[in-house]
């Protein structure tokens, strides 16, 4: 393979792997969200990783954040959300709207 090819792979492998969007870790336990706020960069896609250990599905849902997705139990999803304006956006469990709620914060 020629060095111009080569290093153009090289290139777009670099590019791929630092364009990959900050990550976050939620966990969904006793129907509560944990943490229930976190601060994530502003203009930026950003993926949350969630772990359900409940043993009852949950659903990750918010108007504000314009995403839903359901988790089951005793598994993780992923969720992408943004770019985001700086401020709060509100997030529940759909499935225990009374425990399971919390807010994502651009700064």
């Amino acid at each position: 393979m020629p060095r111009l090819a080569l290093a153009a792979l090289a290139f777009a492998t670099t590019a791929a792997f630092a364009a990959d969007p900050p990550q976050f870790s939620l966990t969904i336990e006793g129907h509560k969200f944990t943490p229930d706020r976190i601060e994530v960069p502003a203009g930026q896609k950003v993926k949350f990783v969630i772990e359900n250990r409940d043993d009852t599905a949950e659903e990750f849902d918010s108007g504000d954040l314009r995403t839903e997705k359901v988790i089951p139990p005793k598994t993780k999803g992923t969720v992408y959300i943004g770019p985001l304006k700086p401020g709060e956006y509100k997030f529940i469990g759909e499935f225990h709207a009374q425990t399971a709620h919390g807010v994502v914060v651009a700064k």
